[in-house]
Order: structure tokens, then sequence, then C-alpha cells
């Protein structure tokens, strides 16, 4: 699989500047009027593969490839990334929108299997209008999820730090205050991939696309595929979030914020551990308690 380094597609940024006016806190006059902040930039990236559009993504530009790859492996459409021969942004530098647009060429194993995509998206589209019952839905979406490998353990200490650690790795939420992070530690403690986005789902998707690279680059390299151990978001915990790691076979998942009754419900069923509120060195375990350890 022929994948590109870390890159942000030429034109685009993950910053930018607008103008705002500040009101209260001790703005005064023409300075509050005239004054600039920096955002996060938000921008569609559509997912090709062999030519053929398969989803279009709001994200912050950069780790494209991993965004990519972690979103066909959590829709189910690949198993790994040698799947995939390689990656690229469509077009050239110098076209206008390059950079939003990016091609996916399966490899001669054929590995990637398009018909799984409606099926996937059926079962997360179907809603109360339908009839269908939270209960049922994490039903549908725990068939075909691999259960975590068994004997992790990890302790309250740990996951406290590693949520902490957080802050670290974030950039663009220092400079804007409106991304997430999403990072994922193996079982041995070491740091597999940490990013940024505008959407908590997509920086699990960047995260979870690095770990399938590692996992080629591993077993092409002779060194040991990393095994993952734990998953810290700094959000709240969705159900996707939890999909997305349970799919990835990750047994410990973290939020700074709050759960939904979907999420817990699904980490119970596929047998992940879900700690949510990670906070001070405080949190709700609402699944799997017995993976987190005292200490």
């Amino acid at each position: 699989m022929a994948v590109p380094q870390d890159e942000i597609p030429a034109g685009l940024r993950r910053l930018a500047r607008v103008r705002v006016t500040r009101r209260g806190r001790g703005a005064v006059g023409r300075e509050a009027e005239g004054a600039e902040d920096e955002v996060a930039v938000e921008e569609p990236l559509e997912i090709r593969v062999a030519g053929e559009v398969v989803g279009v993504l709001m994200r912050t530009p950069g780790d494209d490839h991993r965004l990519a790859l972690g979103w066909l492996f959590s829709e189910g459409l690949l198993s790994s990334a040698d799947d995939v021969s390689a990656v690229y942004h469509c077009g050239r530098a110098d076209d206008e929108g390059y950079g939003n647009a990016i091609e996916i060429a399966p490899s001669s194993s054929g590995g990637i299997d398009l018909s799984r995509l409606d099926t996937s998206r059926r079962s997360f589209t179907a809603g109360s209008a339908c009839g269908v019952c939270g209960r049922k839905a994490v039903e549908d979406l725990v068939q075909g999820l691999p259960s975590p490998e068994p004997g992790y353990v990890v302790s309250m200490s740990e996951v406290a730090a590693r949520v902490e650690e957080l802050r670290e790795n974030q950039p663009v939420f220092q400079a804007t205050g409106g991304a997430h992070v999403a990072a994922l530690w193996a079982r041995d403690g070491s740091l597999v991939a940490a990013h940024e986005d505008v959407g908590r789902h997509n920086a699990v998707d960047k995260v979870v696309g690095a770990l399938l690279v590692a996992r080629t680059e591993a077993r092409r390299g002779a060194r040991p595929v990393p095994e993952p151990g734990l998953l810290a978001v700094s959000s709240r915990a969705g159900l996707e979030i939890v999909q997305k790691a349970a799919r990835a076979r990750v047994p410990v998942v973290a939020t700074v914020s709050a759960p939904t009754s979907l999420a817990v419900e699904l980490a119970r069923t596929a047998g992940l551990t879900l700690a949510a509120f990670v906070r001070g060195g405080g949190m709700n375990v609402y699944a799997g308690a017995d993976r987190i350890v005292d200490g």
C-alpha cells in the first residue's frame, strides 16, 4: 500500500482567521469591531473508491489518508490496509478545490466490498419513525464485531493520565477551542496516534486509520504489531465512537464528557470498557469495570 506521509493538501489549512466583533469582557470601540479570531477550518472531503464516490465527510484538512482508511474500516468496507494499493488526493495541486477529494485504489486481492455500504448505512439511519428501537439497533451493530483480546487491564491513574495527555495533542483546539482530539495507546503504553478534527468521529477515524497503517508497516518490517489498548476522546461517548472502537478491537474507551444510552448498551454488549466523565482523577465506568483496577 502506498500511503503518503501526514500532509495538509495544497491551498488548505487547519486554521483560518476571521473578523469578529467582541462584546463585553472589556472590549471597547473600534478595536472590538475590527478584531480577528482564529477558527478551525471545516471543509468537505469526498471519498472515492476506484472512482466511485462512497461518502462525503466534513472534516479539518490534514491526515486525510488516515481518515479515509479509518472511515472505510469503520463502515466495514475493508478489513485492513492491505486491501488498499494506494491512497492519494485527486487532481493537481493547482486545481481549484484540490485536496477535497481522495481516491482509494483497491489492491489486487479485491478486499474492498462496496456492497456493504448500503447495509451499514441502513443500520445507522433507521430511526424511531421506522419503529426500530435502540436495543435492536445495538443487536444489529454487534453482529460481526470482533471481541477485544482478553487479558488487558489498566489502572485508574493510567486512564486519568491518558485523558490528561490529550491536551498535549490539541494545537488546533488551543488556538480555536473548536476541535476534538482522539488518541490511541497500545497495550504496552506506547502512543499509536493522536489526531484532531472538528468532528469527534473524524478524529477517531483518523486514529483508526493510523492503526491500520501501523499494522501493515509492522508486518512488513517484522516488528511487533501494535495491539490497541485505550482510546481517549475529548468529547462525549456516542454510539458511533464506541462502534468504531469495537470494530478496531479497542478494549477500553475513555471520554472527557458524558456517554449516551446506546453507547453504554453497545459497550456492554460488545464487551468493551467505557469510562466517561474522566476528570480530576475520577471517572464513571459504565461498562467493563473489571478492566480498570485501583492504582
